[in-house]
C-alpha cells in the first residue's frame, strides 16, 4: 500500500496545478473521468477510488486496492468587449491541466480507506498583451486573474447490510494573483496602487456523505464544508484601487449540499445528483453578489465485460448577475477576470479494461458558448461590459486494482 500511495504523490506532482476554467462558478463539474463523461454524477453512484471527493461513503465499492491517477485538459474560449470602440480581446488563457490522483482500499472487515489529491477549481482570464486599436479603449484593463485550487483528502468509510457512511478530512492549497493596469484603474481612484505578487494560503475542511444500495438501486447524500482562504494583498488590494475602501482578502471555497440516485439494470445505468453550491454565503464570492447555484446532473452508463460507454448532461444558472451602473466595480470584476457564466454542459465518455488489473478512462466535455452583458462606468459616462465563454475539455485516467 505504501507503494501506490508512492505513485499517487508522484503522480500529482507530475501533473502540477494549474488555473482553471471551471464549470459550475469555479468548480468542476466532477471529479475523475468516470463522474465527467456521466455529467458529473457521484453522490448516488460508486465510481470506486476516485468518488473520495464526491460522496466519500461511495469508496465502499473497492474489493481490494484500487489506484486511479489522470488528468483534465481544460480548454476555455473567453473574450470580452468593454464598449470602448475596439471591439471584443481574447483572453491569452485558453489551456490548463487539472490532475486527478486517488487511492482506496478495503481494509479488515467492513472499513474502507483511501487517499486523494485532485486539482478540483479555478480560474483566469489573461489579457496582459491585449493593446487597443484606437488607442484610447480600455485595452481590458490588461486585467490577468488566475485562482488555483488543489485538495488532499483522506476518506474513511464503513458499510454494512447496504449502508455505508463515510467522511473525507479535506486539506487545501490555493494560490490567488490578479493583476490590471493602474493607469486605468486611476480614472476611478488616483492613489490606486496595484496588487504585488502571488498570494497563497493553506485551508481546512471536510466531506461526509452516506449512502444505501438494494437490489440495482443505489441512493445517497453528501455535505462538503466551506474552507476559507486568505491571499493577502489581492482581493482586499484590489477593492481599495477600484473604491477607495480596502475590503477584505479572504475567499471561502462554498459548501455544497447533494442527494443523488442511480439505478442499476443489467448494462444499463441510470443516475440523477442535485446539489446546491452555497456562493452567497462565502466571503468574497458574496462581496462580488454571487448567487447560490442549484445544480442538476444527469448520466447514463452502457456497460459489458471490459468496456463501457457513458453519456450526460449539467446545468446550472450563472451565479453572476448585472449588479447595475452602482456595482461598476463587481461587474468588471466578475465579467473580465471571473467569468463563471456558463450554464449547460453535454459530456460523454468511455472505458477500456486491459486486464483485470488495469483499465483507461476517457471523458470529454463541451460548454457553448454563453454571453453576459453588464452595466458599468469608470468615473465616466455609462457603458456596458460583454463577455462571451465556451469550453470544452478532455480527461483521461488509468486505473490500478490489486
Amino acid at each position: 500500500m505504501k507503494r501506490t500511495i508512492k505513485l499517487a504523490v508522484v503522480a500529482a506532482l507530475a501533473l502540477g496545478t494549474t488555473s482553471a476554467f471551471a464549470t459550475n462558478g469555479d468548480a468542476m463539474i466532477g471529479v475523475g473521468a468516470k463522474a465527467i463523461g456521466m455529467g458529473g454524477v457521484g453522490i448516488g453512484i460508486s465510481h470506486g477510488a476516485e468518488s473520495a471527493l464526491t460522496n466519500p461513503a461511495m469508496i465502499t465499492s473497492v474489493e481490494g486496492t484500487e489506484v486511479s491517477f489522470g488528468g483534465t485538459a481544460f480548454m476555455p474560449n473567453v473574450k470580452t468587449n468593454m464598449g470602448d470602440g475596439d471591439g471584443f480581446h481574447d483572453s491569452a488563457a485558453k489551456f490548463s491541466v487539472i490532475p486527478t490522483v486517488a487511492v482506496a482500499q478495503k481494509g479488515t472487515e467492513n472499513f474502507y480507506w483511501g487517499v486523494g489529491m485532485y486539482g478540483v477549481a479555478g480560474m483566469g482570464t489573461d489579457y496582459r498583451n491585449t493593446t487597443s486599436a484606437s488607442g484610447v479603449g480600455y485595452s481590458n484593463m490588461n486585467m490577468v486573474t488566475n485562482l488555483q485550487l488543489m485538495q488532499f483528502v483522506v476518506p474513511l468509510a464503513y458499510k454494512t447490510n447496504g449502508f455505508s457512511i463515510g467522511v473525507a478530512p479535506i486539506l487545501q492549497y490555493g494560490s490567488l494573483d490578479i493583476n490590471y493596469n493602474v493607469a486605468t484603474v486611476q480614472n476611478l481612484n488616483p492613489s490606486a496602487t496595484g496588487t504585488k505578487g502571488v498570494a497563497q494560503d493553506f485551508g481546512f475542511g471536510y466531506n461526509v456523505g452516506i449512502g444505501y444500495e438494494t437490489s440495482g438501486l443505489t441512493v445517497g447524500a453528501s455535505y462538503k464544508s466551506k474552507i476559507d482562504m486568505t491571499y493577502k494583498g489581492q482581493i482586499g488590494q484590489a477593492m481599495a484601487d477600484f473604491t477607495g475602501t480596502p475590503g477584505s482578502d479572504h475567499l471561502e471555497q462554498p459548501a455544497e449540499i447533494g442527494v443523488g440516485a442511480s439505478y442499476k439494470m443489467g448494462g444499463n445505468t441510470f443516475a440523477i445528483d442535485f446539489k446546491q453550491i452555497q456562493w452567497s454565503d462565502a466571503k468574497g464570492y458574496k462581496d462580488f453578489k454571487w448567487d447560490n447555484q442549484n445544480v442538476i446532473m444527469l448520466g447514463y452508463q452502457y456497460a459489458q465485460d471490459n468496456w463501457a460507454l457513458r453519456a450526460g448532461y449539467n446545468h446550472a444558472n450563472s451565479p453572476i448577475k448585472d449588479q447595475g451602473i452602482a456595482g461598476s466595480l463587481t461587474n468588471v470584476f466578475n465579467l473580465l477576470g471571473f467569468p463563471a457564466i456558463v450554464e449547460s454542459h453535454y459530456t460523454v465518455g468511455a472505458s477500456y479494461g486491459f486486464s483485470k488489473m488495469t483499465s483507461l478512462d476517457l471523458a470529454y466535455v463541451y460548454s457553448p458558448e454563453k454571453s453576459e452583458k453588464f452595466a458599468y462606468s469608470l468615473g465616466g459616462p455609462a457603458s456596458t461590459i460583454e463577455t462571451k465563454h465556451s469550453q470544452s475539455a478532455a480527461t483521461a485516467q488509468l486505473n490500478f486494482k490489486f
